[in-house]
């Protein structure tokens, strides 16, 4: 089909009326779909009602290490818990903190102990002028909202499919001590699927802050939730680089079994260096005694080892890549050669990225919804909710059933050609 871009205002006036005939069919089918978030789907929760059966009121419910798991205990985690976590993180298991059921929070405790108490016997934030995060965009909107909540200025850092503008990164670390950590989706990244390139990695493990409390808040959320069995992403483990480079306190690592196992009710860790453990676990002997050991066990009875982790994860790449791949076919077959659109293809993560033309996020995602498909807010992947361009929009494939998700990736094309040739026409007054 002719470019939306090439054609005449009588082209575009009658490509409106075919479009609005259509949408107008949309609405009168009283949809009320929902792809706003990345959740996973029934059937990749099922995939894990195993972990129901392997603990029960008959079984030994001590650790390898002797601990009784329905006792005080383990602030750290249980060892298997630590070895298995370690092992998804690729990281030793002397670095690993368990927590509860999500990472997320891991996060904003880490911030909030930094604004109350600092960071190694630094300043607290709290006491300081101003706080600075980096936030590469379009990015994650929850973590936006931890350092928006705590009124850190957000400063957004372009990324491209090699990982954030490193440039920019690197001048505004060494140059602002008010610059005081980054958010960091370095693989399967949300919502574009980018993964950072071992050169970008590298930079970030080199990186010389004039802040001594500066850290990289590395999210590695999908590191094991891979698409595809051969064709997928690598990433440089960024606290061994951080070792090599003379910077082993430079992290923070986070990762989950949110979207493995159950998201209610997983299990989270952190890894970092031995320095840096032990000013968390100073503030963390006096938030809890340990979290939920039986839940850890639970996971370790469940997987064993690593190997069960990948051959579980490959049970959702089953359920979950053809939503994708019909997603993009989808916004292939309507859209290429119209000039009104762009869109990742990534190889594994939640997401899909779309950036639309320059003003017409916000109308897309308002016509879907007045036509009974709720998508994830226009300017959600930007600090403040507030994308400069108006363009960029996150698609989440996975929790609708694939008819629904057909329905629904129809009718988001046909709001991006609607919305499109309105803002032609508007311009061609």
């Amino acid at each position: 089909m002719k470019s939306y871009l090439e054609m005449t205002k009588e082209e575009l006036a009658k490509e409106h009326e075919i479009l609005s005939e259509e949408y107008g069919r949309f609405q009168a089918m009283n949809l009320h779909l929902d792809m706003s978030r990345g959740k996973p789907c029934k059937e990749q929760l099922d995939i894990s009602m195993g972990m129901m059966d392997v603990l029960n009121s008959q079984v030994d419910l001590r650790c390898e290490d002797g601990t009784d798991c329905r006792n005080y205990g383990c602030l750290d985690g249980i060892p298997e818990a630590k070895q298995l976590l370690g092992d998804m993180m690729e990281n030793h298991p002397d670095n690993i903190i368990i927590y509860g059921n999500s990472s997320l929070n891991v996060m904003y405790d880490t911030v909030a102990r930094a604004m109350t108490h600092g960071i190694m016997g630094n300043t607290p934030w709290c006491r300081l002028d101003k706080v600075k995060f980096l936030c590469p965009v379009p990015g994650y909107d929850r973590h936006f909202a931890i350092t928006e909540y705590f009124g850190i200025e957000m400063i957004p850092v372009p990324m491209s499919p090699e990982g954030p503008d490193m440039d920019m990164v690197e001048e505004l670390v060494s140059s602002d001590p008010a610059v005081k950590g980054i958010w960091c989706v370095p693989k399967y990244s949300n919502p574009q699927g980018y993964s950072y390139s071992d050169r970008t990695v590298q930079r970030f493990a080199r990186l010389r802050p004039a802040a001594t409390d500066f850290r990289i808040f590395w999210d590695n959320a999908y590191g094991v939730h891979h698409l595809y069995d051969t064709d997928q992403d690598y990433l440089v483990e960024i606290l061994a680089e951080c070792k090599r480079a003379g910077n082993p306190d430079l992290v923070y690592k986070f990762a989950s079994t949110s979207k493995i196992t159950f998201p209610g009710s997983g299990i989270a860790a952190l890894a970092t260096s031995l320095n840096n453990l032990e000013d968390i676990k100073k503030q963390l002997k006096n938030q809890t005694i340990g979290h939920d050991k039986v839940n850890q066990l639970r996971h370790v009875r469940f997987f064993k080892d690593i190997h069960g982790i990948t051959e579980h994860m490959r049970k959702h790449a089953d359920i979950i890549r053809p939503k994708f791949e019909m997603v993009e076919q989808m916004l292939d077959e309507g859209l290429s050669g119209l000039g009104i659109g762009e869109w990742t293809k990534p190889k594994g993560g939640y997401f899909i990225s779309f950036d639309a033309m320059e003003g017409c996020a916000k109308e897309i995602v308002g016509k879907a919804k007045k036509a009974g498909v709720v998508m994830t807010g226009a300017g959600a992947t930007w600090p403040y909710g507030k994308d400069p361009k108006d363009s960029n929009i996150r698609i989440a494939p996975t929790l609708p059933p694939v008819a629904e998700l057909k329905t629904a990736t129809e009718l988001f094309v046909l709001c991006v050609k609607l919305v499109s040739v309105e803002k032609l026409l508007e311009s061609n007054r």
